[in-house]
């Protein structure tokens, strides 16, 4: 018969080996989580497609100049933002699982809109436009709220794992969807990837209805404007939210115009959507490769130094794709543009989900998500640019902008270049109206 003391070392043994499982898979372990990942894939891969599909809709089939690119980027991008601010706060008034299903219920009719006005062959390049904006709409609540909803899912020590998934979840979508997409447009038509659009967001609706969150919300009403001004002072009182969000803004108008371009790119390598699709796919292993570096350096107290290290690898990577001599090369280098960016993206987006106030965590985080939309608006201006010069000029001038934005920030911001991720773990979100400011 085993004694007590036996019986508490067992237990204690069982303890430590979940403990070490728990560790292991992270927030993935979590079962909530790993539905709310597993069915966000669907919608995710749509977004993708939908992207390849109207770029490619435009630039090839309908003969749209590179200015109309920028101009579908900013038909995106524009209602994106303007809803972006106001989404945060909704999604701490309301409700995230419903505003999530509304979002996925609407965007799946406008992509069957879209895909049957392609297979008539009555589209022109006004419906697409009209159509993205009304995308970007929904997509301006859809960002805030995701970015809110997810932690109600983990507990506080996945966080990393948790953030580090869903960049995987974005990462693995661009290795296979644009597969899909590429050779589904060549062998079946432009339409088919606006119906599997449709699919994948049919599919979101259903996994979010099965599940059952509980509703966390401001516990004083407001004003909206009010609200958000509270969300926007908060932010300015944080140096570490005052010069990662402006930064990552940056990265994401100046060094991402690449992808709204890409179509471009594609034709001066002379290869059709399979092959553009293939030079999505490799930026994807790129983010992917970066996922697991960062994830691995998680607690590394020099943390804010590889984030700023590798913003500014990214913006010199940049213009190596942008002059590629041949299309192997291009390859080459857009893979390792997916590394460095990821690497800064994880660990600039982790460091303020530590930090910042859950009851503010929807409009902070919804202001942050401005910065998804800025890359179809930076697509607006390299499309302007690349009429007058050309495509690769277009994205190497915003690149070197960046790059010089990066090296102020490492020069004159103390605080973030010495940022330790093993700091960033142990301590407890701000309080909201703490002013944690210090000079730089």
């Amino acid at each position: 018969m085993a004694t007590p003391s036996a019986v508490t070392t067992a237990s204690a043994e069982q303890r430590t080996l979940r403990e070490r499982i728990s560790e292991s898979v992270g927030a993935f372990g979590e079962p909530k989580y790993r539905r709310y990942w597993l069915g966000s894939i669907a919608s995710v891969g749509a977004i993708q497609v939908a992207t390849i599909g109207m770029i490619w809709l435009i630039a090839k089939d309908l003969g749209g100049s590179p200015g109309i690119l920028g101009v579908l980027g900013g038909a995106i991008a524009i209602p994106t933002i303007l809803v972006n601010l106001f989404g945060g706060v909704l999604a701490d008034r309301i409700d995230r699982r419903i505003i999530i299903m509304v979002i996925s219920a609407a965007t799946a009719l406008l992509m069957t809109l879209l895909a049957v006005l392609v297979v008539a062959d009555v589209v022109r390049i006004w419906h697409v436009v009209a159509i993205a904006a009304a995308q970007g709409f929904f997509m301006g609540f859809d960002g805030p709220v995701r970015s809110s909803f997810f932690p109600l899912l983990i507990e506080r020590k996945n966080m990393m794992s948790a953030v580090a998934l869903n960049s995987v979840m974005w990462q693995f979508s661009r290795i296979v969807t644009p597969l899909f997409a590429g050779f589904a447009i060549d062998a079946f038509g432009t339409g088919s990837v606006f119906f599997a659009g449709a699919g994948g967001w049919i599919a979101m609706l259903l996994v979010i209805f099965s599940l059952r969150v509980p509703h966390t919300k401001s516990t004083v009403k407001r004003r909206v404007l009010r609200e958000l001004a509270e969300g926007t002072s908060f932010i300015k009182s944080q140096r570490l939210f005052a010069v990662i969000i402006p930064l990552t803004f940056a990265n994401m108008f100046f060094g991402m115009q690449y992808l709204q371009l890409m179509p471009l790119f594609a034709f001066r390598h002379n290869v059709e959507a399979g092959g553009m699709s293939v030079i999505f796919t490799f930026l994807g292993l790129g983010a992917i490769s970066g996922t697991v570096l960062v994830v691995r350096r998680q607690r590394s107290p020099r943390i804010g130094k590889i984030m700023l290290g590798a913003t500014f690898m990214f913006s010199a990577l940049v213009p190596v794709f942008a002059f590629a001599p041949n299309y192997v090369t291009a390859l080459a280098a857009i893979y390792l543009v997916g590394i460095f960016n990821s690497i800064f993206l994880i660990s600039s987006m982790t460091s303020m989900q530590l930090r910042v106030p859950p009851q503010l965590r929807g409009r902070v985080m919804g202001i942050y998500t401005i910065t998804f939309s800025l890359i179809p608006l930076g697509g607006m201006m390299g499309g302007g640019i690349a009429e007058l010069l050309d495509e690769r000029w277009a994205i190497t001038i915003s690149a070197v902008v960046l790059s010089v934005i990066v090296v102020t920030v490492f020069v004159t911001q103390r605080e973030v270049r010495n940022l330790s991720g093993a700091d960033l773990e142990r301590s407890e979100p701000v309080a909201a109206g703490a002013d944690k400011r210090s000079p730089s």
